[in-house]
C-alpha cells in the first residue's frame, strides 16, 4: 500500500489560523487535523503557495490589530515547520523554468493555465497541483492529494 500525502491548502491553513473573514469552517478543519494527527494514516506537506497565499490574505486584512495578531500566529506556525514541531512539514520546491513551464502547460490536469484562469480555477490553486505533481515526480510508493475546502480545487486533487 502506498503512503499517503496531504498538501495543506491556503483554505485549510487560514481556518487554523483563525484568518477573519477566511475561517468560517475553524470548527471543521480543527476536528479534521486532530482526526488525521491521531490516525497517523497520511503525511501533511505544506505548500509553498499556501505560505505566500496565507500572508497575503493576513496583510490585507483591513484591522492593524488584527493583521498583527494573526501576523504573529502565522509567524509561529512557520517556526514550528522550521523547527519540525509542527503537524506537517514544508514541501520543498525548486522554483525554475521547468516548475513555471508545467504551470503554463496545468502540469497533469489536462488544462493549461489560461483554461484554468477563464474557469476561474487561480494561478495559485493550479500551483499546488504543480507542486503535487513535482513531488510525485521525485517521490515513489506515494499517494498524494490536497486536503481543501475549495471544491474546484478538490475536483483535480
Amino acid at each position: 500500500m502506498a503512503r499517503r500525502v496531504e498538501f495543506v491548502d491556503t483554505s485549510i491553513l487560514c481556518n487554523l489560523l483563525g484568518v477573519p473573514g477566511k475561517c468560517q469552517d475553524r470548527e471543521k478543519v480543527v476536528k479534521q487535523l486532530q482526526d488525521k494527527e491521531q490516525a497517523r494514516d497520511c503525511d501533511l506537506l505544506l505548500p509553498m503557495t499556501a505560505v505566500l497565499e496565507t500572508g497575503n490574505h493576513i496583510a490585507q486584512l483591513p484591522g492593524g490589530r488584527e493583521r498583527r495578531t494573526c501576523a504573529e500566529r502565522f509567524a509561529g506556525v512557520l517556526r514550528m515547520v522550521v523547527e519540525g514541531k509542527a503537524p506537517w512539514a514544508l514541501n520543498e520546491i525548486e522554483w525554475d523554468a521547468a516548475h513555471l513551464d508545467m504551470l503554463i502547460m496545468g502540469g497533469r490536469t489536462g488544462s493549461t493555465l489560461v483554461d484554468h484562469a477563464c474557469n476561474r480555477l487561480g494561478c495559485g490553486d493550479l500551483n499546488i497541483l504543480i507542486e503535487r505533481d513535482r513531488y510525485l515526480a521525485r517521490t515513489s510508493g506515494v499517494e498524494a492529494t490536497v486536503w481543501t475546502l475549495d471544491e474546484l480545487l478538490a475536483s483535480y486533487a
